[in-house]
């Protein structure tokens, strides 16, 4: 095995019976032993009070633990000095924390300028940055207050990576924007992460985002009691207790669709007719349900027969539900046929551009077979 190759398979964080108790005398966190892998995301879920936010700032210094050790690329955190180990690392936070006084590209630049890089230096990497996380160069200039939510965590996360650290402790970072801005986020996060291949920890207390994010999920109890920790598939099909299987939910059979590709839904032709042409009665329409589409083949919902004639408008459209990407996972192909008002699941490339629709009960049939598959599966195994 070569250096590199030991490197990468040496974990970049440890706990070792990392323990921290207030004054009340419980623990925050109880003996937490594990390993964080290098270029991984490891998130910490569970319900509120569970220590997950304590262990992450552990990580960093920010809490100092009660007996235990926390090794950093092999180096014990407690032989650092704290405001040296905290500019190595990346930290996003639920509020973004940016500087209201400074511009974005200031707040961008600061741990560079902290960290001794020229002024000039600093805002050209911060320049480089908005790109890399999804924001439009003029917002280089803007304030905090100018900016929307998700916009602000986004600064907040080019902040983060300001200074290329090889960790990212990310605490909630998505909570306190909207659902589809969150969803937005976290693609984002994962599109980066295949590009920079970073160690982040991702602290969230919702069991979807730590499955859709994370490489490896620990589940915290309450009492900072390390319940399991696991890949995010084990975990949803074999909870290791009655907490874990409460936490994660009844419908953890539909998260673990999230884990079977879809690459077998059968994707059927669908009529559409263009926004531009929907009131034109020379359009004939024969299909019980016909998708709207714009110019470019975009889909903007569902014309029912019955009423195509009266429609004469985008707006009376009835809206056509979640989309699914070809080749996405068995979860999104069900969503899609299931949130449609047609039954049809929409099917789009990665253009978004419509490329036909998935039935439901084509998509229950392969969940079926991948069910009974597993159960062979299973079964071999344990023979």
């Amino acid at each position: 095995m070569t250096s590199f190759e030991q490197d990468s398979a040496r974990p970049m964080i440890r706990f070792r019976s990392v323990t921290k108790t207030y004054d009340s005398g419980r623990p925050a966190v109880a003996d937490l032993s594990l390993d964080i892998d290098r270029g991984r995301i490891t998130v910490f879920v569970g319900p509120s009070g569970c220590g997950k936010t304590t262990s992450l700032r552990m990580i960093n210094r920010m809490v100092e633990p009660t007996s235990g050790q926390i090794l950093l690329d092999g180096t014990d955190v407690s032989q650092q000095k704290a405001a040296e180990l905290r500019r190595s690392m990346g930290y996003v936070m639920q509020s973004s924390g940016l500087l209201p006084h400074r511009t974005v590209l200031d707040n961008i630049a600061t741990v560079p300028r902290l960290n001794g890089v020229g002024k000039a230096a600093a805002r050209k990497r911060a320049s480089e940055l908005l790109d890399v996380v999804g924001l439009a160069s003029e917002l280089g200039g803007r304030y905090p207050g100018q900016l929307s939510g998700g916009q602000q965590q986004r600064v907040g996360v080019a902040r983060a990576l300001a200074a290329d650290p090889p960790v990212l402790l990310m605490d909630e970072p998505f909570s306190a924007v909207d659902p589809v801005v969150r969803a937005e986020l976290q693609e984002e996060l994962l599109r980066l992460q295949r590009d920079l291949a970073k160690t982040i920890v991702f602290v969230t207390h919702d069991i979807d985002e730590a499955t859709i994010l994370g490489d490896k999920v620990a589940v915290f109890a309450v009492g900072g009691r390390l319940a399991q920790f696991a890949a995010p598939e084990e975990i949803l099909r074999a909870p290791v207790d009655d907490f874990v299987a409460g936490f994660v939910g009844r419908d953890r059979g539909f998260r673990h669709l999230s884990f079977q590709q879809g690459d077998g839904v059968a994707i059927h032709p669908i009529e559409t007719i263009e926004v531009d042409r929907l009131a034109d009665p020379t359009v004939s329409v024969r299909s019980p349900w016909t998708l709207l589409v714009d110019s470019e083949g975009r889909p903007h919902g569902w014309v029912p027969q019955a009423t195509r004639e009266s429609i004469t408008k985008q707006a009376e459209a009835v809206p056509g539900g979640s989309l699914y990407t070809r080749g996405d996972t068995l979860r999104r192909a069900l969503d899609a046929a299931l949130s449609s008002p047609s039954g049809l699941g929409v099917t789009v490339d990665g253009d978004g551009r419509a490329v036909g629709v998935v039935r439901a009960a084509e998509v229950f049939e392969l969940i079926e077979a991948a069910r009974l598959d597993r159960g062979r599966s299973d079964h071999n195994t344990a023979v």
